[in-house]
Formats: structure tokens, C-alpha cells, sequence
């Protein structure tokens, strides 16, 4: 006689980063609960933020806003993933949204992921898990990076690529870099030692800081510019320093980790392609000086890995770098896919801060929820 069929769910995650450079949304297929699900990528759809993206730009730069204008565009917003779900689902139904939201500040222990549920709860009559930083920054965490828990699940539970290649580090590029890093172990297993996960320095703020100030373009696409550039060496051991610094503070990047006036002082010395050039080498300098000498191989995502400058001062300073494509999951979809993991392990209750995972003690459950109202 067989046992109970295996749980599945159809879960989507939604990811809008620092760097503003669009709205993802990923559809994950899980079999099973917990540590021990299993996760399918189906497909992703990304748009653009439009006509609210320099609305978003100016409240993350602390430019004053009326309480009209932020209910406004939360309103806005919300529409926006509804918009996008809608077109990621094709008129099927999912079983659970998780929402990352917006960060419009950051610096623990005050964060703020601007999302208004109720347009997006409304248009898939789904339930909607979001704001998943504060119970970590409630107990005094830091709220970031929140997803190594979700890397175990998708990349580390099975530490070999689809080219059979052992992997140490996922390494996001996003506005900030972040890194979950395999010590030894497996958390599945019950062993003690598991993942380590923190941020370690700004990356496409910086790319696309200089592409707007000095490129007059929203970024440099594909990194054709920076490609162009020369390294100025004494500027690359200056900056990689300052890079390297962010990541020995024990604490979450973000509002004013930007380094935009230290890429000022920069700007007169050079061109903006040496200077775009220099940057790249410099962020994937302080990366790897960051992490532990044992860290060989590293597995990419984020938006950053369609600058082909970046992409290349990291394959100089790495014995292996892949994409998380080689995992069947699209580099700019791996925060949304992981959002996803989020999303169904909080439906679980289980803790998604990887300090929880190691602890005996209590446990963070995240998540503000906002259901459907059932049928009258």
C-alpha cells in the first residue's frame, strides 16, 4: 500500500534589488517540506519599473515625499507585480506569492521594503508572504543577506553543478555583492557546520553610479564600455581597499554604502571607461580577498553577470566561476527563484536565517502574511 502523495506546490517569488534595474518574478515547482524540499524551475518574466523608477530612486536617496505620494507608489507598485505575476502564471493559479519589496532604506536596525499587499493579494487571489527582514532585525540582526537558507535548499544540498564540478561560494552581483559561502557539512544532515552568509561590498551601485554621472547612461549594457578602459593600478589597489573595508564591518550593507564620493574623487583622474574598467577589477579584487583562501570555485548571479568586464576580472581571480545557470536556474532569476524557497519555507515555519539553523534556541519565523478573502 503506498503512503501519502508528496506535497507539491506551484510558489512564486518576487525580487525588485537596490540597483533598480527591473522586477523579476520566478515560478518554482517544490515537492516536499522544509530543508528537505525540492525545488524545479519552470520559467521567469522580468519588466521594467517605468514611470516609478526614479519615484523609487528618490525615496531610497532620502528625497522628501509627501505620506500621499508613498501610499501612491506602494499603490503603484504593487500593481506592477500584479501586472508581472499575472504574465509569469498565463492564467494558471499559483499556490503562494513571497514578495521582497522595495528597499528604500537600510541601516539595522531601521529597514523599510516598501510593498502594499492588497492590489496583488486582489488580482491572483493567492496569498502573499512579504517583509521578511524583520524578525531577524527585531531580535538584532542585521536582516541581511537573507537568502544563504535558500542557496542550501537550491545549490548546496547537492554541492556538484550539472558539469559535475564542486562549487565553495555563490556570489550575488547585485547592487551590493553578497556571498553564501559552503564551509563543511550539509545542515539536511543535521551536521553541525553549514553555510556562512554576509555582504561584502557595493558592486552594480558603483558600475552603475559611473555609467550615470560620467557615461550619461542608465548602465553600461554588457559592460561594452568598461571593456574599452585600462586598469589604472594605483586607483584599483586604492579602491579594492576601500571595497575589501565594507566587508570586515560584522554588519548588513546599504543607504550610504554606495561610495559615490569616493567614485567622484576618482572621476578626474581618468576616463570613464578606465574609470568603469578599474571598478570592475576592484569589486572582484575586494570579493575574493574578502573570502576564505580555501574558496576556489564560485558560482555567479545577479545582475552583474551581463558585464562581461566584471565577468572577466572574476574569472582572472577565481580558478572556476560558473553562472547558477548550470543549476537550470537563469543568473537573473536566482533571487527571485530563492525568494520563492523563502517564501514556501516560512509557509512551513521554518526559520529562514541560517544563525537559526544552528541553534537550539528560539527561532525567527518571517513573514507578514495578507490572504485572499474566501468566496461569499
Amino acid at each position: 500500500m503506498s503512503g501519502p502523495a508528496e506535497r507539491v506546490r506551484r510558489v512564486v517569488g518576487c525580487m525588485t534589488g537596490t540597483s533598480l534595474d527591473g522586477i523579476d518574478a520566478a515560478l518554482l515547482e517544490i515537492s516536499g517540506e522544509g530543508l528537505q524540499m525540492r525545488c524545479r524551475f519552470v520559467h521567469g518574466v522580468s519588466d521594467e519599473l517605468g514611470p516609478i523608477k526614479q519615484q523609487l530612486r528618490d525615496m531610497a536617496e532620502q528625497v522628501p515625499m509627501t505620506a500621499g505620494q508613498i501610499a501612491t507608489l506602494a499603490r503603484e507598485f504593487s500593481l506592477l507585480h500584479a501586472r508581472v505575476v499575472r504574465q509569469l502564471l498565463a492564467g494558471q493559479q499559483a499556490d503562494l506569492i513571497c514578495v521582497h519589496g522595495q528597499t528604500v532604506f537600510h541601516k539595522p536596525p531601521v529597514s523599510w521594503q516598501l510593498f502594499e499587499p492588497g492590489p496583488l493579494v486582489h488580482a491572483t487571489q493567492t496569498p502573499v508572504v512579504f517583509n521578511l527582514r524583520q524578525a531577524d532585525l527585531a531580535r538584532g540582526g542585521q536582516g541581511a543577506p537573507i537568502t544563504p537558507v535558500a542557496d542550501g535548499v537550491l545549490f548546496f544540498s547537492n554541492h556538484r553543478s550539472s558539469a559535475g564540478v564542486g562549487i565553495d561560494a555563490i556570489v550575488n552581483l547585485g547592487g551590493f555583492c553578497n556571498v553564501t559561502e559552503r564551509m563543511s557539512g550539509d545542515y539536511r544532515t543535521g551536521e553541525d557546520t553549514m553555510y556562512s552568509g554576509r555582504d561584502l561590498c557595493a558592486c552594480n551601485h558603483v558600475l552603475d553610479f559611473i555609467a550615470r554621472e560620467y557615461m550619461r547612461m542608465p548602465f553600461d549594457a554588457d559592460g561594452s564600455r568598461a571593456m574599452q578602459g585600462v586598469v589604472r593600478e594605483y586607483t584599483l589597489h586604492e579602491f579594492s581597499h576601500a571595497l575589501l573595508a565594507q566587508s570586515r564591518g560584522n554588519r548588513s550593507l546599504g543607504t550610504g554604502d554606495e561610495l559615490s564620493q569616493r567614485i567622484a574623487s576618482y572621476a578626474s583622474r581618468m576616463s570613464p571607461e578606465d574609470l568603469a574598467a578599474t571598478a570592475c577589477h576592484a569589486i572582484a579584487q575586494a570579493v575574493h580577498d574578502a573570502m576564505s583562501s580555501s574558496v576556489e570555485s564560485v558560482v555567479l548571479a545577479g545582475g552583474g553577470v551581463k558585464n562581461a568586464a566584471l565577468m572577466q576580472a572574476f574569472a582572472q581571480r577565481f580558478r572556476m566561476c560558473q553562472t547558477t545557470q548550470v543549476f537550470g536556474i537563469p543568473p537573473e532569476y536566482r533571487e527571485a527563484a530563492c525568494f520563492a524557497v523563502l517564501g514556501a519555507l516560512c509557509q512551513d515555519d521554518v526559520s529562514i536565517y541560517v544563525q537559526d539553523q544552528r541553534s537550539a534556541g528560539h527561532l525567527a519565523i518571517a513573514g507578514n502574511w495578507a490572504f485572499a478573502s474566501p468566496c461569499v
